[in-house]
Formats: C-alpha cells, sequence, structure tokens
C-alpha cells in the first residue's frame, strides 16, 4: 500500500491543480491509516505480514479506524482522513479498474464554526505592539503583522514569498501558486509597505529579488510554525487574551473588510476562495456584530 500512497501522490500533484501541501496532507493521512492497518487489521496484510494488500482492505475496516481516530480527534479530522482515503480509492478503481469498497460512505457531520477574530481596536494593538524582541527582529515582527492583517494572506503564502512578489509602487503582492495552484494579486496597505521597507533595509543578511522576505536573522526562510509563536507572543505583550492564530488574523481581514462596506466577491478574490460559499461564512460574523449593536442601542431590542 506504501509504494501505491506514494504513485497516488504523484498522479495527484500532476493531474489535478493540488497545493503541495495538499498533497502532504493526503500522503500523510493515508500513512496513518496504512499503519492502524498493520496494527490492528492482520486480514489486509500479506502472507510474511508486511505489507497491507489494498485489495484486502474492506467498508468495515475503514469504518473501524475512523471510530478509532474520532475517539482522539475531532469530528473535521475524520472527515479529512476519510476525503484522504476516499480519494486514494477513486484513484485505484480508475488506474486498476478495481471495487471501491469506499464508494457509498458518507462523511460525518461537521459542526460550523464561526472563525475567531478580534475587533479593529484590537487588531491595531496587536500590529503596534512593542514586544521584547529589538532591532531587526522587531521589525520583522512588525512586518508579519502588518503584511498578515493588511492582505488576509495565508501563512505559507507570507513565508513563501519572495521579495521579487512584492510591488512597492502598485502597493500590491503576487501570491504565487497558493492554494489550488493559483496565482492572485493582493494589495498592501502603506503601513504594512512601510515595514517591509523598514525589514528589508535592516536585514541582517542581504536580500535578493529571489530572496525570501520573512527569515531568521541568519537568512533562512521562516517557517510557519515560528511564525504562530511570533504572532503569540505579540498576543501576550498587547495584552489580548483571545486564542488568535495567524489564521485568525486572515478571518479578522475578512471581517473587518465586509464590515466596511467591501463586497464579498472581492473579499473573496483577495483571499483566493475557490468558492463564494467559502467567504460568505464571513457574514455570519458580521450579522452576529450586527445583532449586538443593535442589541445595546435600540431602546426596545
Amino acid at each position: 500500500m506504501i509504494a501505491e500512497i506514494e504513485a497516488f501522490g504523484a498522479a495527484l500533484g500532476k493531474a489535478s491543480r493540488a497545493a503541495a501541501n495538499t498533497v502532504k496532507g493526503y500522503r500523510h493521512d493515508l500513512a496513518a491509516f496504512n499503519r492502524y492497518l498493520m496494527e490492528r487489521a492482520p486480514s489486509t496484510l500479506d502472507e510474511k505480514r508486511e505489507h497491507v494488500m489494498p485489495e484486502k482492505i474492506t467498508v468495515e475496516h475503514v469504518r473501524g479506524y475512523l471510530a478509532d481516530v474520532m475517539r482522539q480527534a475531532s469530528r473535521a479530522t475524520v472527515q479529512r482522513r476519510l476525503f484522504a482515503i476516499k480519494a486514494y480509492f477513486r484513484w485505484r478503481t480508475a488506474t486498476l479498474d478495481v471495487e471501491n469498497p469506499v464508494r457509498t460512505m458518507r462523511s460525518p457531520k461537521v459542526e460550523k464554526r464561526l472563525p475567531q477574530v478580534i475587533d479593529e481596536r484590537d487588531a491595531a494593538r496587536l500590529v503596534e505592539a512593542e514586544g521584547d524582541a529589538e532591532g531587526p527582529a522587531a521589525l520583522r515582527d512588525r512586518a508579519i503583522l502588518e503584511v498578515l492583517y493588511s492582505s488576509g494572506l495565508r501563512v505559507s503564502e507570507l513565508t513563501g514569498l519572495c521579495w521579487r512578489d512584492v510591488d512597492h509602487d502598485l502597493g500590491m503582492v503576487m501570491v504565487r501558486a497558493g492554494k489550488g495552484n493559483k496565482d492572485r494579486l493582493v494589495p498592501l496597505g502603506e503601513p504594512a509597505l512601510d515595514a517591509l521597507k523598514a525589514w528589508r533595509a535592516a536585514m541582517p543578511v542581504a536580500w535578493t529579488p529571489d530572496g525570501a522576505v520573512i527569515t531568521n536573522l541568519r537568512g533562512g526562510r521562516l517557517t510557519p510554525r515560528s511564525v504562530q509563536n511570533i504572532v503569540a507572543r505579540r498576543l501576550l505583550d498587547a495584552g489580548i487574551s483571545a486564542p488568535l492564530t495567524p489564521h485568525g488574523l486572515r478571518h479578522c481581514f475578512a471581517t473587518h473588510m465586509l464590515n466596511g462596506g467591501a463586497d464579498l466577491r472581492s473579499i473573496q478574490e483577495m483571499l483566493g476562495h475557490s468558492s463564494l460559499q467559502t467567504t460568505q461564512r464571513y457574514t455570519h460574523v458580521s450579522v452576529n456584530r450586527l445583532k449586538e449593536v443593535y442589541r445595546r442601542a435600540h431602546p426596545r431590542a
């Protein structure tokens, strides 16, 4: 099965518009399924018990695996694991002309949660907070917060930026091969552009057009996890208790844009959503805000 997982991942990357992170996630989830079968489903193994035989996998094996995952993970995780398994068996059926054991399986319903956001004043406090970092690190951290909030980029898109992608004259940033392998242009506000200029001038390692925008102090490209840690520290520095992540700043960007009068289609374009339905969830956040304002302000609310 391991060999087939690798072949499936390669085919997914070539034949579809799946991003590298999506392919990596499918491989990771299918490898976890393979480990479960090796340990808990001996009937799926070969005679030497060294490999899982995909043709021996039944719908009951998949259900048992998902039940095991459910005991220690969220419904969203279970749904994602099932998506990976279904995609693998669809590929296998199309490639080898064999039966698909999970063709009729339904995904578990996932509770839809409203995105965690902070209001405009707290967002400004977060971006402008002065922490313990000094010199170039402080300028870099400020640039990270400014760009995330100004553009709504995903954290992986931020860490993937090169200096050639930033057009200071137009005030735009080119996000290359974002989710779905689609390039898009996103506006950047003046504070974000100024923060990037200040960071570039102070970078300890000389920048190049093809070099990373967000780096550590040795010049290496910063990881998404490092950006998460920086955001967490800045939350403490700003005295904000909300459990906000870099992705939460993306939610703030969309919600505050909507509150300010931006239309959903424009927000969809800037966020890089393939479906307007994905963007529409931000209207629920704004509706809740409007209801709260109405409740506080109207004498007969």
